[in-house]
C-alpha cells in the first residue's frame, strides 16, 4: 500500500511536469464546471495566477461574448467533442484573449465526468492582423494632394487618367511621398468608390500569415485554421492596396500573379477556385527595375503591376511645393493645438530649401509639428524650434564643402612635393574661406555652421590670414 501512494504521488507530478512543459493550454473541469487542471502555457495565455483559477467554477473567473459560450462549458452541456473552434473572452482583469480550441467531454462508462480543452494562443495574432490592415473607407481624394509644381501636377494628371478603367496601378516613390494619399484618390474617382477599400502592408506580417490573410483558410488546412475569407474576397467589388509589394517572398509573389492573371483565388486548404473582381493597387518604396535586378521583385508580376505606372517625385525635386506644404500643417496643427502660428522665419524658410528631405513630405509634417509642439507665444518658426535631429543634418550639410570645391582645390592646390601639415593648412584656409563666403562674412554665422565658438574662428583667420 505504501508503495502503491508513493508510485500516485510521483505519477502526479510527472503527469503536472509534463503539462506545464508542452507549449499549448490545458484547462480541465469537473461535471459542476470547477476548475481541475490548468497548466503553465494557459496562465500566460490568459494572465492569470493558478489561485485565481483552480477549484474555481469557470463561469465565475471568465467573462464571454454575448453571442459566444464557454467550449468548455459547451462540452459539459452536449456531451460532444469539438476541433479549431475561435473562442474570444476576457480574463478576471478584462483583457481580451483569444484561442483556438480542440474541446473533449470526459466519460467515465456512460458517465460524464468532466471535459478538457486544448488551446492555442492567436492573441497577439489577432491584435497584429488588426492593426497592419486598414479596412476603413478611402477618405483621401486627388483635393487633399497638395502642390502646384510641374512634377507634382504632371503625376495627378496621369492618376486621374488611371481612374477610368478598371487595370492594376503601381505607385512608386520613396518613403513618405504620399502613395497612399494617390492610391485612395483613384479609388475614391472611380467608378468603384462605392465598393470597399482594403489596405495591407506586406511587410508587417510574416510571409506564412500574410499568405493566409490575402487568400483566406479553410477549415482545417492546418491547425487552428478556419473558414476565413481572405483580403481579395473582402475586397471584392472594390480596391485593394498592396504596400510595400516588393517585400513579400518571390513564391507568394507567384501565387499573387496567378490571381491577377485568372481573377480567381483560392482559399488555404481548399480545392475549389472564387471569381473575385478587384482592382490592385500596388505600392513600392524603390526602383522596380532595381528590385527585379537584386532578385526582390518577379519581372511577370511588375509587367501585370505595372500596366499603369505613377512615380511619385521625392520632396527635393519639388521644393516649389514647400511654402504651400508648410502652409498646410501649419493651418492643421493650429486647430489642433490651438495655437496661433503664421508662418516660418526667413532663416527656417531658406533651411528649408537647402535641405534634401530624406523623409519626403511625412518629415516635413513632423518637423513642423515637432517645432509648434515647443513653441510658446511666438507668431513665427524659428530656427531653435526645429527638432535637434533636424538642425543637426542640416549643419553638417552646411559644413560640408560641396565636391566640385574639393575637387578644383586638389587639381590646383594638391602638390605631392609639400608636406602633409602644410597642405593640411592650405585646405583648412581654403574651407574656411568658403564658409565665410556662403554666410556673407558674417563671423557667429560661420563659426556656428563650423561647429566653432566665435574666437576660436577669429584665432584661426589670423593664424591664416584670412
Amino acid at each position: 500500500m505504501k508503495n502503491s501512494q508513493i508510485d500516485f504521488r510521483y505519477l502526479t507530478q510527472m503527469y503536472k511536469r509534463i503539462l506545464d512543459e508542452v507549449d499549448v493550454g490545458v484547462h480541465a473541469v469537473d461535471e459542476t464546471g470547477k476548475t481541475i487542471i490548468y497548466n503553465k502555457k494557459m496562465m500566460q495565455m490568459e494572465s492569470m495566477d493558478l489561485h485565481d483559477v483552480i477549484n474555481k467554477n469557470l463561469l465565475d473567473v471568465f467573462m464571454f461574448k454575448d453571442d459566444q459560450s464557454s467550449t468548455l462549458v459547451k462540452a459539459l452541456q452536449d456531451g460532444k467533442e469539438t476541433s479549431n473552434v475561435k473562442q474570444t473572452y476576457f480574463n478576471n482583469k478584462g483583457h481580451e484573449i483569444t484561442t483556438i480550441n480542440n474541446t473533449i467531454p470526459i466519460y467515465e462508462g456512460e458517465k460524464l465526468q468532466g471535459a478538457v480543452e486544448i488551446a492555442n494562443d492567436v492573441t497577439k495574432l489577432e491584435r497584429l492582423m488588426k492593426s497592419n490592415m486598414n479596412k476603413g473607407p478611402a477618405k483621401y481624394t486627388f483635393d487633399n494632394i497638395i502642390g502646384r509644381s510641374p512634377a507634382i501636377k504632371e503625376v495627378i494628371e496621369s492618376a486621374k487618367r488611371a481612374t477610368r478603367t478598371s487595370s492594376y496601378v503601381l505607385i512608386v516613390g520613396d518613403t513618405g511621398t504620399g502613395k497612399e494619399l494617390f492610391a485612395q484618390s483613384i479609388h475614391n474617382a472611380s467608378n468603384r468608390l462605392t465598393g470597399p477599400f482594403i489596405s495591407q502592408n506586406c511587410a508587417a506580417l510574416p510571409d506564412n500569415l500574410i499568405e493566409s490573410l490575402l487568400f483566406g483558410t479553410k477549415r482545417g488546412a492546418f491547425t487552428g485554421a478556419m473558414d476565413t475569407p481572405g483580403l481579395f474576397e473582402q475586397a471584392n467589388g472594390g480596391t485593394l492596396l498592396l504596400d510595400e509589394i516588393n517585400s513579400l517572398n518571390l513564391n507568394l509573389q507567384a501565387k499573387l500573379l496567378r490571381v491577377l492573371q485568372e481573377k480567381t483565388i483560392r482559399r488555404i486548404g481548399d480545392t475549389k477556385d472564387m471569381p473575385v473582381d478587384v482592382r490592385v493597387i500596388a505600392n513600392m518604396n524603390e526602383d522596380p527595375i532595381e528590385a527585379i535586378a537584386n532578385n526582390r521583385m518577379r519581372k511577370d508580376l511588375f509587367y501585370r503591376l505595372g500596366v499603369v505606372t505613377i512615380f511619385v517625385p521625392p520632396l527635393k525635386e519639388r521644393k516649389e511645393d514647400i511654402p504651400l506644404l508648410v502652409e498646410h500643417f501649419i493651418e492643421k496643427y493650429n486647430q489642433r493645438f490651438h495655437m496661433k502660428v503664421k508662418g516660418l522665419s526667413e532663416e527656417v524658410q531658406a533651411s528649408f530649401f537647402e535641405y534634401d528631405w530624406h523623409g519626403n513630405v511625412r518629415e516635413l509634417e513632423h518637423i513642423i509639428e515637432a517645432a509648434m509642439n515647443i513653441m510658446i507665444d511666438e507668431e513665427y518658426i524659428m530656427y531653435s524650434h526645429l527638432p535637434y535631429q533636424y538642425r543637426s543634418k542640416a549643419q553638417i550639410r552646411e559644413r560640408m564643402m560641396p565636391v566640385s570645391t574639393v575637387d578644383t582645390f586638389m587639381k590646383e592646390n594638391t602638390d605631392v612635393t609639400v608636406p602633409l601639415k602644410e597642405q593640411m593648412e592650405l585646405f583648412e584656409k581654403t574651407y574656411i574661406e568658403h564658409v565665410l563666403k556662403k554666410h556673407d562674412f558674417n563671423i557667429s554665422k560661420a563659426a556656428k555652421a563650423l561647429g566653432l565658438s566665435r574666437q576660436s574662428l577669429q584665432y584661426r583667420m589670423k593664424k591664416l590670414n584670412l
